[in-house]
């Protein structure tokens, strides 16, 4: 989540006229995130969100992810339901953008996760996976592992901080291309499960957000991507995996649903692609993001830390013991 698009107390009339929900009287931007732009909305009994789309959203996959959150949550998972406007719509334009306005979900991010949230969530997840089974919608996964070269030809590794590291960073994503599992159990997975789109209540998970990257592809990337985002710990500003919580992650995934030999066996491939998605991913944002916008610009060099400790796993035990 992130603020791009300012808006005004006339642009709140306008949503309060669009939506059959009760009046709107109060709106303030969300920082944290980087790809839409987001506000808190507040009536005097509720409150709710507001998705503006940026330009990383494709306008077409944007009805993707309205029906993947609606059907989500008519199967109980616990994740923002889309309204629909008067119109019997969910998207509306707003400053000459596409917009919707989904449910508020009760909690908050946790900046670490102990044990036991790794366990509920790796649950989670796997409820996720399962009810996705039930979902007959399809969006080809635009940051997949084989996507990424634009956008390593549009960084600038010639300058600043990260001078030096494109030889680096090709090597390792042409083995990864090269490795790359031709067949894995697939389906809808979320695609960017990170910890501050986990909300808890009293330490409990109360819900998951944030879908806007979510795409068809293998289950075992999300359970990789989850390992890089919830399962590694700061130590002295070096980051080091947390085996502990890889483990209680899997044990929660596999309490619903199991995890086949095959995709144990490509979990370190999968591990390695997440890392270097999000680093570039993280390194374009840093040198791209406009100075205006409200945003919390997140760091780069954490995934190149974690890419190289992968590079140092190689089996589904090494993650493990």
């Amino acid at each position: 989540m992130a603020v791009y698009t300012k808006i005004s107390k006339r642009d709140i009339f306008f949503i309060n006229k669009k939506f059959n929900i009760e009046n709107l009287i109060n709106f303030k931007g969300i920082k944290k995130g980087i790809e839409n732009t987001n506000y808190l909305l507040k009536s005097r009994n509720n409150k709710f969100i507001l998705t503006i789309f940026e330009k990383r959203v494709l306008k077409k996959d944007v009805p993707f992810f309205m029906e993947l959150m609606d059907q989500l949550s008519d199967l109980k998972i616990n994740c923002p339901k889309p309204f629909k406007n008067k119109d019997g719509k969910f998207l509306i334009k707003l400053k000459n953008k596409t917009a919707c306005v989904v449910s508020f979900i009760k909690g908050k991010d946790k900046k670490n996760l102990n044990y036991k949230n790794c366990y509920d969530v790796g649950r989670a997840v796997a409820l996720m996976h399962s009810s996705s089974k039930k979902i007959n919608l399809y969006r080809n996964n635009s940051m997949g592992i084989k996507k990424l070269t634009p956008l390593i030809n549009k960084i600038n590794f010639k300058t600043g901080k990260y001078k030096n590291l494109e030889k680096f960073f090709k090597i390792n994503y042409q083995d990864i291309k090269k490795n790359w599992p031709k067949k894995l159990p697939n389906g809808i997975i979320h695609g960017d499960l990170f910890i501050d789109n986990i909300f808890f209540r009293n330490d409990k998970l109360s819900g998951i957000i944030d879908f806007y990257f979510a795409a068809n592809d293998y289950f075992m990337y999300e359970i990789a991507i989850c390992i890089n985002a919830l399962c590694f710990d700061k130590v002295k500003g070096k980051f080091k995996i947390n085996k502990k919580k890889v483990k209680n992650f899997i044990k929660g995934y596999e309490n619903i649903k199991k995890i086949t030999k095959i995709e144990k066996n490509a979990l370190n491939i999968l591990c390695r692609g997440a890392a270097m998605r999000y680093f570039l991913t993280r390194l374009y944002d840093y040198t791209n993001t406009p100075k205006t916008a409200l945003i919390k610009i997140k760091d780069p060099r954490e995934y190149y830390q974690k890419l190289i400790i992968h590079n140092n796993l190689k089996t589904y035990k090494d993650y493990l013991d």
